[in-house]
């Protein structure tokens, strides 16, 4: 049996996989207890955002929603699909786009933390009470240009 992988975008005012991608990501949150945003949240930033999204035989199994100014709204891979390099594809491909790319992350939510350090993010900034449920946060920037070059390896990979 062959698995079709693809990738899509779905440009500003393009919603077509917002469920499919709201379905993964309340996925994760029931898994991980992270990603937790309102739905009417959730769809009014991905249908302002550019996002880059991973299809597997037309399932969504992982997207990246960014800002027209390269900060990322959002990352999820589906737990079944992590470890195969999916988030850092979109973390290359985003960084291909913008000069600049940047996220928030939840201060406890070590899995995000380990893999943005991975690919080179660095905190900036701690911020207390950020999220909606008080939960603190840090902000990250991606670092120097000379991982961008790395980062894109993913890409032509």
């Amino acid at each position: 049996m062959s698995v079709n992988v693809e990738r899509r975008t779905d440009p500003p005012g393009d919603s077509e996989h917002v469920r499919e991608a709201w379905e993964l990501k309340e996925r994760i949150h029931r898994v991980d207890g992270v990603l937790r945003q309102r739905r009417g949240f959730f769809t009014d930033a991905y249908r302002r955002s550019t996002t880059h999204l991973v299809l597997e035989d037309d399932e969504v199994i992982a997207f990246a929603s960014v800002r027209r100014d390269g900060y990322v709204l959002f990352l999820a891979v589906d737990p079944d699909h992590r470890g195969r390099g999916l988030a850092e594809r979109l973390i290359a491909e985003v960084a291909e786009e913008y000069q600049s790319v940047s996220c928030h992350a939840r201060t406890t939510n070590e899995r995000a933390l380990g893999f943005y350090e991975h690919v080179g993010f660095e905190v900036k900034r701690r911020i207390d009470g950020y999220y909606e449920d008080g939960g603190d946060a840090y902000y990250l920037t991606l670092g120097p240009n000379s991982l961008r070059e790395r980062l894109s390896e993913f890409v032509r990979g």
